[in-house]
């Protein structure tokens, strides 16, 4: 399999470099069904990773995230810069496939050939993204997007990883969804780089905006470290986009002057080797042999003849 699927995914990522939708289209399908061809992905796409500004979206259902998103790939646009757009929808529980389509709120850019858009389904992956995300990243990296915006399902206390896959993180909030105290049990104000108040020409907005600037001034913070600044924006107007879109460029540039870049990026790839690693251990305990491995050691420790920290060492120990 990996010999005929070199030439074929050597071509696919020579046309994708070359913008062809096609190709990417294939690649991340590629990716989202796991194929065995995926390691030569990987290690195709690898010596083209790592220019792409990758801006994480999230927000709870209803601020206007899909919206919002359409007006920053607009602004972006105007700068000529190449974007990919990854939207995580989630799943259908019938056939495992993005249930939403937010591709349908972007339609604007649909015959942009500097632009591609893509739905994702979350697959009852928890973290508001689909577990395929981070190499359906690198594929838009590699095909030459100089932004790559991930849309994620919806914020909660678990749905908080777009922050650890992005190298800024944009919250949108918006007047009447809670307040400052549900917002902060969310854990939004722990994750974001870059917040917007949207809809902000409804009753509240700037209410809301002085709530989320009092909460955000009581962080801890070292000195130097990022102040996150609060936008107000109307996304379906455009209003306070291009401010919205000059300070995600802000904290690009910080990132690169303070460091903090190759920080993260450092520490999402160890996040992401060690996913790897874990699914391909659980990939091993699903072998009928590791299967009855495992059901022994459980009925042991269900039968008190040895505890669960020495029935996990057992079943490491043996590979």
């Amino acid at each position: 399999m990996s010999r005929r699927a070199a030439p074929v995914v050597a071509d696919l990522v020579a046309r994708a470099r070359q913008g062809d939708a096609g190709a990417v289209a294939r690649l991340i399908t590629l990716v989202e069904d796991a194929s065995p061809a995926l390691r030569e992905v990987m290690e195709s796409l690898r010596e083209h990773v790592g220019h792409a500004h990758v801006l994480g979206i999230t927000g709870a259902p209803g601020v206007g995230k899909s919206t919002s998103t359409n007006a920053l790939v607009a602004a972006l646009r105007t700068a000529v810069r190449r974007v990919g757009v990854l939207a995580i929808d989630p799943s259908s529980p019938f056939s495992g496939g993005a249930l939403l389509g937010d591709r349908v709120r972007m339609a604007d850019h649909a015959v942009d050939p500097g632009v591609y858009i893509r739905s994702m389904g979350s697959r009852g992956h928890l973290g508001g993204l689909a577990w395929s995300t981070p190499q359906a990243v690198r594929v838009l990296d590699a095909a030459g997007c100089d932004v790559v915006i991930v849309e994620t399902v919806g914020v909660g206390q678990s749905e908080v990883e777009v922050a650890g896959l992005a190298d800024s993180t944009l919250v949108l909030l918006a007047p009447g969804m809670g307040d400052g105290i549900q917002a902060a049990k969310a854990g939004i104000l722990e994750i974001g780089d870059v917040y917007a108040v949207n809809k902000a020409d409804r009753d509240g907005a700037e209410r809301t905006r002085r709530e989320l600037r009092s909460m955000l001034s009581m962080a801890e913070r070292r000195d130097g470290a990022w102040q996150p600044p609060v936008v107000m924006t109307v996304a379906t107007t455009g209003a306070g986009i291009d401010d919205l879109a000059a300070e995600i460029d802000r904290h690009a540039a910080w990132l690169s002057g303070s460091g903090e870049l190759a920080l993260r990026r450092t520490a999402r790839a160890r996040r992401e080797v060690e996913a790897i690693a874990m699914t391909a251990l659980r990939e091993q305990w699903r072998r009928p042999e590791r299967t009855a491995d495992l059901d022994s050691l459980a009925g042991r420790v269900a039968a008190g003849t040895i505890d669960p920290y020495a029935a996990a060492d057992e079943l490491l120990a043996e590979g």
